[in-house]
């Protein structure tokens, strides 16, 4: 007997975000998530505004694609190395497949002292004030997990707490969405979430039609100096996470793609 098909890998994740937040959501209600907020002091959007390739340097333990990649990984550690060589630091907060989580974002952001991105599966408000209340100074907001509505109301509550968007898309039409919405930061993942494969060129294509009032970061697919220049010019800011998590050495290896 063959075996069902399994849902792809994006739909799983946003259900068991979706059922993991409704716990959350019961034991800590939002009102008094609220209570608990400071507006943040940290501007991820100005970090990433330099010369040169900008680098968001990522805590990843774990992926879909790989499983884990540094499970014993420290938040604090690896941020203190980060902060070293990269303009801000994203920190995986889905903890059954990524191995991360809002507690990771605390020791991250003291021991980095860099801006830090939530990078999660939001789909919710209660999320992007939970990430606030963790320390976050942006948030991800992924085109293809959310309506326009919803995307605009997301992000506007980010600015409520003084956090930036990281507006993610994959595809020409999630690209086209985030520009009529006019999200001033862009990001294009060379990773189909959907199929969990890479596609660079792709990627590059998508890139070159963000226009360049927008500060336009490429995610996904770095493990090579070569893929750096690759989208040297045509991105500001580019996300890596596996090839920094994988290594040996993780600064010598951020030394060695240019950091």
């Amino acid at each position: 007997m063959s075996r069902p098909a399994q849902a792809p890998v994006l739909t799983r994740i946003v259900e068991r975000t979706r059922s993991d937040l409704a716990t959350r959501m019961a034991s800590r209600p939002q009102a008094k998530l609220v209570r608990e907020l400071e507006s943040s002091d940290r501007s991820f959007e100005a970090a990433l505004r330099a010369d040169g390739v900008s680098l968001i340097a990522e805590f990843k333990p774990a992926s879909p694609s790989r499983g884990p990649i540094r499970p014993e990984a420290d938040p604090a550690g690896t941020g203190a190395i980060y902060g070293r060589h990269a303009a801000a630091m994203s920190v995986l907060c889905d903890e059954p497949f990524f191995g991360g989580g809002y507690q990771c974002v605390a020791p991250a952001r003291e021991a980095s002292g860099l801006p830090i991105l939530c990078k999660d599966f939001i789909v919710d408000e209660y999320q992007v004030l939970e990430a606030r209340a963790a320390g976050a100074d942006a948030v991800l907001l992924m085109a293809s997990v959310l309506d326009d509505m919803l995307l605009q109301g997301l992000r506007s509550l980010a600015a409520e707490w003084g956090m930036d968007a990281l507006v993610e898309t994959h595809d020409d039409g999630e690209l086209e969405r985030a520009l009529r919405l006019d999200a001033p930061i862009v990001g294009v993942n060379a990773r189909d979430l959907h199929t969990m494969t890479i596609d660079r060129e792709r990627a590059l294509g998508l890139l070159e039609q963000i226009p360049d009032d927008r500060l336009k970061v490429a995610e996904s697919g770095f493990s090579l100096r070569e893929h750096v220049d690759l989208f040297t010019g045509r991105a500001d800011a580019v996300l890596i996470g596996s090839a920094f998590m994988e290594a040996p050495d993780i600064e010598a290896r951020i030394e060695a793609m240019g950091w």
